[in-house]
């Protein structure tokens, strides 16, 4: 018999057994091809030795100004927390607190927990509440966008470079190199290496027997009667006529299917349609000049990079400000619509949608960032400055709503026609 632990996979709830991997492995569900897990050598000390240089990077990124623009001997700078700081000035609060909050607060939260974890570890002890701040670093890396940021950035220097001098700033350099580093961390932090070794410590340094079931009847862990954590793996026994529970071993709320997964996800997606034509029909920008007054939408926007010759920046901004939010909400109306109808369609290439919806979501905050550095950086006064238009909040809202219907929509569902063809 074979007693190596099951896994179930996170999107269509196949139980699998686990296996060893060579070293750089991926292990991918053998129904829908999800990954598994993998194998990540070092994975500890090499997370936080990537987090603790990037959180003195986060210092740096934040203590000096981004980029100048200099105009007739006039130098305007901003740090990032001073551009949502003008945004908040000129009551656009919604659009401050959604830039802090993806680009400062949770990348930092982010670091600052896998270090609570990752020290004491590495200091041979526990850390504390382990749980919570393993919840925490799952929930931040969904919502930092660095790397968003960056991208930009770069936009917002091709504009800015039209208008006067463009001087670089350390932070703009900081960001970058912070951006690959949290990249490293994303790609290093392993959880099941993570919850192996504070089970090893619990248990006095020898590493317990996996908690995980060794056989099941069923094809699914939802079948079997067990919960699948999406936060740290772990499967685990369901009391008898309980639909929900906690994890036994982070503290997530465990369900066989998301809750109210279909009703939740279309009031998401209809709240985002009806955003989404204010957003691409209002202004984005208001600019003011010696030469009078422009107001800028996205697809304008797109227009002027494209006539001043930057083309392959204004393919970047069509694509992740205008093609992405509308392909998005067409395929989560589509995978909705299929779940509902309980469709057993092409179930593999469904859940491939799937993936790439919850991959682009974040991308469409690119322009909401191009918005923030113009901002901060054009208040010249006498000669022009730039206010953030109306069409700012509506498409940050479009973006948020995309990403919570993304969240929302139970992937699971998409295989339960196939199991029921099988029941």
């Amino acid at each position: 018999m074979n007693h190596a632990p099951l896994i179930a996979c996170h999107e269509c709830d196949l139980l699998q057994r686990e296996t060893v991997l060579p070293g750089g492995g991926t292990a991918r569900c053998l129904r829908c091809g999800g990954e598994l897990y993998r194998d990540r050598p070092d994975s500890l000390n090499r997370a936080l030795a990537s987090t603790l240089a990037a959180m003195v990077l986060f210092a740096i990124a934040n203590a000096y100004p981004i980029v100048g623009l200099s105009v007739n001997g006039d130098l305007v700078q901003t740090t990032l927390i001073g551009a949502a700081r003008i945004l908040y000035r000129d009551g656009m609060w919604p659009i401050a607190g959604l830039v802090f909050f993806t680009t400062i607060l949770m990348p930092l939260l982010q670091m600052v927990s896998i270090a609570y974890l990752l020290l004491p570890l590495r200091l041979g002890r526990l850390p504390g509440r382990p749980d919570l701040a393993f919840r925490l670093v799952q929930w931040a890396g969904s919502w930092g966008m660095t790397e968003v940021l960056i991208l930009g950035l770069l936009v917002a220097l091709v504009k800015l470079a039209h208008i006067a001098a463009v001087v670089p700033g350390i932070a703009l350099w900081a960001f970058g190199v912070l951006m690959v580093l949290l990249a490293a961390i994303s790609a290093a932090f392993d959880p099941r290496e993570f919850w192996a070794r504070i089970s090893a410590a619990r248990a006095g340094g020898e590493a317990p027997a996996e908690a995980s079931p060794t056989s099941a009847a069923a094809l699914t862990a939802a079948r079997a009667g067990l919960f699948t954590c999406h936060e740290c793996g772990l499967l685990s026994k369901a009391a008898a006529h309980a639909h929900e529970a906690r994890c036994p071993r982070c503290g997530s709320h465990l369900h066989f299917r998301k809750p109210d997964s279909i009703a939740r996800t279309w009031a998401f997606l209809v709240a985002a349609m009806i955003l989404y034509i204010p957003a691409n029909m209002l202004p984005m920008m208001d600019t003011s000049s010696l030469f009078g007054a422009q107001r800028d939408t996205i697809l304008s926007g797109v227009v002027y990079l494209w006539t001043s010759g930057a083309w392959p920046l204004a393919v970047v901004v069509f694509i992740a400000s205008i093609a992405v939010p509308m392909l998005k909400i067409i395929a989560l109306i589509f995978l909705v619509v299929s779940a509902q109808r309980r469709s057993d369609w092409q179930p593999r290439q469904r859940t491939r949608i799937y993936r790439v919806v919850e991959f682009v979501g974040r991308w469409s905050m690119l322009d909401i960032y191009v918005v923030t550095v113009l901002v901060a950086l054009v208040q010249f006064n006498a000669l022009a400055t730039i206010h953030a238009g109306p069409a700012a909040i509506a498409f940050g809202a479009v973006v948020v709503l995309t990403m919570f219907a993304a969240m929302s929509f139970d992937p699971r569902l998409i295989w339960d026609a196939a199991e029921k063809d099988h029941g």
